[in-house]
């Protein structure tokens, strides 16, 4: 499979270029909305997608059934017809939705610029059904250091009534709530707080049972985040954010949710069940380059790496005559 290497001087015709306001706010609020972010042509083939995906969960194929030797990974997530996980593995239109190089280019502008592409996940939300309660991604997805950001990508019309996403602006600089029940979850450090509290029953819908709501109860009201197609809300992995279900009786609100951190992160992660030292080499360079393992697009989708061979990426400060420091770049 070929890698395929960009120069970063090289700017594509239709590079999105994100403002030094919309970083601020994305810092600032935990999530920035980019409206219209991918084409009528990108949203229509996920969501062709998505409807392939949903007649397979409608009517199954039970041509395996009895077959124990069959080892289909999406059986089970299938029966559930509401979400399905990492189709970017298995779907070369799934890949190409998670590596657009359009969504790349924010991405990079607010965690890169070496960029990692972690998790895929493509929601169906049939009428009646969907919906999660308070969580924070970081608590479920590790990276160390903790670079994650989720890409939520709408494939049709999301509001209250379908049930879009409810976010709480500002909780992005709350630490991980560690849940009980799961043994910490993901915090980094966190012998090193005083009064770093455990939290219960995470993404519950009820939220007398799910205990975050009592620390998203600090905040101004949450607000709604609708969406048009194409439009796409890139979140912080510590923000407080929900979704309720679908109360609509013939809507659905198909979405692609994708998740990135930085290329220069440990993963201890991964969605096909490691967990150890490193589950980088499962992880798709997606832009930049790293000194970690990476996975290369199985689909052969192009990405936009930078070419090192003149250097290895390092650089360190030197001394002046004069008393200043000047930046070195290390030669291989």
């Amino acid at each position: 499979m070929a890698t395929h290497y960009t120069p970063k001087s090289r700017v594509r015709d239709d590079r999105y270029l994100v403002s030094v306001e919309d970083y601020v706010h994305y810092q600032r609020n935990g999530f920035l909305i980019v409206k219209g972010l991918l084409s009528k042509e990108d949203i229509a083939e996920l969501y062709e997608l998505a409807e392939e995906s949903r007649l397979k969960a409608e009517k199954p194929d039970l041509s395996h059934e009895h077959d124990n030797d069959s080892k289909d990974p999406l059986k089970e997530e299938f029966k559930a017809a509401t979400r399905i996980h990492m189709l970017s593995r298995v779907n070369a239109a799934a890949e190409r939705g998670m590596l657009h190089p359009r969504i790349l280019d924010v991405t990079e502008a607010l965690i890169g610029p070496d960029v990692y592409a972690l998790q895929s996940m493509l929601f169906l939300n049939p009428p009646g059904r969907g919906g999660q309660g308070w969580h924070q991604d970081s608590c479920y997805i590790k990276t160390h250091p903790d670079t994650l950001v989720g890409a939520w990508i709408a494939l049709e019309q999301a509001d209250e009534e379908n049930g879009c996403l409810w976010v709480v602006p500002g909780s992005n600089h709350e630490p991980v709530y560690p849940p009980k029940e799961i043994g910490g979850g993901n915090v980094h450090a966190l012998d090193a707080f005083s009064n770093l509290d455990g939290v219960q029953n995470v993404s519950h819908l009820d939220d007398e049972v799910n205990t975050l709501s009592r620390v998203v109860a600090k905040y101004p009201a949450p607000i709604s985040v609708p969406l048009q197609p194409g439009d796409v809300l890139f979140f912080h992995s510590h923000l407080f954010h929900r979704s309720f279900p679908n109360k609509t009786d013939d809507r659905f609100r198909r979405s692609y949710v994708c998740h990135y951190c930085n290329a220069r992160s440990l993963v201890p992660w991964d969605h096909d069940g490691y967990e150890g030292d490193s589950g980088n080499y499962r992880q798709i360079l997606a832009r930049g380059r790293t000194h970690m393992p990476y996975a290369e697009p199985e689909f052969g989708t192009e990405v936009y790496l930078y070419e090192g061979a003149e250097t290895d990426g390092s650089v360190s400060m030197m001394g002046m005559d004069n008393g200043m420091m000047m930046p070195v770049v290390q030669k291989k």
